[in-house]
């Protein structure tokens, strides 16, 4: 008989005896479903629903005739799987492997987004409930090829307001930005086509390209955009097919490519025949829109990507592409091969929240907030001594360099081990010549705790250089 004192439903006290059973006995046939009901003293239901829930999970074998069996297939837990390995190299993807896995009391300063707390779970449980009580929604069909019409349509509209001239049909949603940049680089690109970003730039741009076999090099950074002399001279030594890039709010230094820059660069590509690819994630963290790339084009060399996930949430995984209207052709055919279209329930979640005013009322708190934030942060970190690379206007990032010997992947396995994950600067560099630069997110260093580690470290006088294992 279940022990109903115990906490639980009576399917999960069920299961928990089942497992029970299985431990004792792998491979051996349990009890049919009459006779467990019958020695429990629940329903027969309650245990057809408790073995259907342990088969899913693999803990036990259905044989169709002859009942249920303890399976031999189950893997003793290693504790170790589930937690990310302190000890590997610093590549391209360490921070996700380190922020993604949840640990309690760990800081996150070096990862790419807003707390939890930061984000408005509120509005976004209300927009879902909307949606879900909504009978005309849809909750269970393939979206349009190119997403969810009304959402394009809005789009288009707020970009009128970067004056950026858009048509809803030359908008494609996708699952992400991440998704989107996937998107163009296998249409864009062949194994082996070189793509020029920047130097730094965001890390996971280097992973999404060794995936699609490029040839990646990497263009120096300037707080006004990238080093022209240096991209004109590149692209007429490597011929590249693309230039990808975080014009306005950069990831990782904050800076916005200046107008004039961006006039150059623009004229630049044409001269080499170079199409702009512009991860525009950020845009919405300003008061005042910068142009960026897009707005000064007319989309003729430039591809517009966005998402929110970086304003709103990670679990609605909304972005879109905005392109001259062949190659949205070409890149929605693309995304019905490989993942039939994008969630519409995601489209039209979020697409609520943009028309009935919570998204808007959301980023006026939210600026304010990671500006008072950015002042803080930058000044601590120039109190412990490090120098900040450019004073960005909005956003969320600082680009901060260390003092003089001094580098930031011997510093990050050190904070690791105080539970600190800072972001080094090598992780951003094609070249790996940002060895003492740090990312700090200002929205995750609120912590007084962050800045007495990392004051402890580089104040050790047992601190020494980082040795060849961490410093690539």
């Amino acid at each position: 008989m279940l022990d109903q004192t115990k906490a639980g439903t009576l399917i999960e006290l069920a299961m928990a005896e089942i497992r029970r059973l299985a431990a004792a006995a792998p491979g051996v046939r349990l009890p049919s479903i009459r006779r467990l009901a019958e020695r429990q003293r629940v329903s027969k239901s309650t245990i057809v629903e408790a073995y259907d829930r342990l088969a899913a999970e693999g803990a036990v074998e259905a044989r169709p005739g002859s009942g249920f069996f303890a399976t031999t297939r189950v893997r003793p837990f290693a504790p170790s799987e589930n937690t990310p390995k302190l000890d590997r190299a610093i590549d391209p993807l360490w921070i996700y492997r380190q922020a993604l896995t949840p640990r309690a009391g760990v800081l996150h300063p070096g990862c790419g987004w807003l707390p939890d707390s930061w984000l408005p779970d509120d509005i976004i449980r209300r927009g879902l409930r909307a949606v879900a009580r909504d009978e005309g929604a849809n909750l269970s069909a393939y979206s349009l090829p190119q997403g969810f019409w009304p959402l394009r349509e809005h789009l288009a509209r707020r970009l009128v307001e970067r004056d950026l001239a858009v048509d809803p049909a030359s908008i494609l949603l996708t699952d992400s930005g991440s998704r989107a940049i996937d998107l163009v680089c296998r249409f864009l690109l062949q194994p082996g086509d070189t793509v020029l970003v920047d130097d730094p730039c965001y890390f996971n741009f280097q992973a999404m390209l060794q995936a699609q076999r490029a040839r990646i090099i990497g263009v120096p950074y300037t707080p006004h955009g990238p080093d022209l002399d240096h991209f004109a001279s590149l692209c007429a030594e490597h011929r590249p097919r693309l230039y990808l890039t975080t014009a306005v709010l950069h990831n990782p230094t904050g800076a916005t490519v200046s107008v004039g820059t961006a006039h150059r660069l623009l004229k630049l590509a044409e001269q080499h025949d170079l199409i702009l690819v512009e991860d525009a994630i950020f845009t919405d963290f300003e008061a005042r829109p910068s142009p960026g790339l897009a707005a000064l084009d007319g989309f003729e060399r430039v591809i517009h990507l966005g998402s929110f996930s970086k304003t709103l949430t990670a679990a609605l995984r909304c972005g879109y592409v905005v392109a001259r209207a062949d190659w949205i052709e070409g890149l929605t055919d693309l995304a019905l091969a490989t993942g039939i279209g994008c969630s519409d329930i995601a489209a039209q979640t979020t697409f609520r929240l943009l028309t009935d005013g919570s998204y808007r009322r959301h980023l006026e708190a939210l600026r304010p907030r990671l500006a008072k934030a950015m002042a803080a942060t930058s000044d601590r970190l120039q109190s412990l001594g490090l120098t900040l690379w450019t004073e960005p206007e909005a956003g969320m990032f600082l680009w901060a360099e260390l003092p003089e010997g001094l580098d930031s992947a011997t510093i990050a396995m050190r904070a690791l081990e105080r539970d600190v994950v800072l972001a080094p600067g090598n992780i951003f560099s094609v070249s790996q010549n940002a060895s003492r630069f740090l990312r700090f997110n200002v929205a995750q260093s609120g912590d007084k705790r962050l800045f007495d580690v990392l004051g402890n470290i580089l104040g050790s006088e047992a601190f020494q250089p980082a040795s060849a294992d961490f410093a690539r």
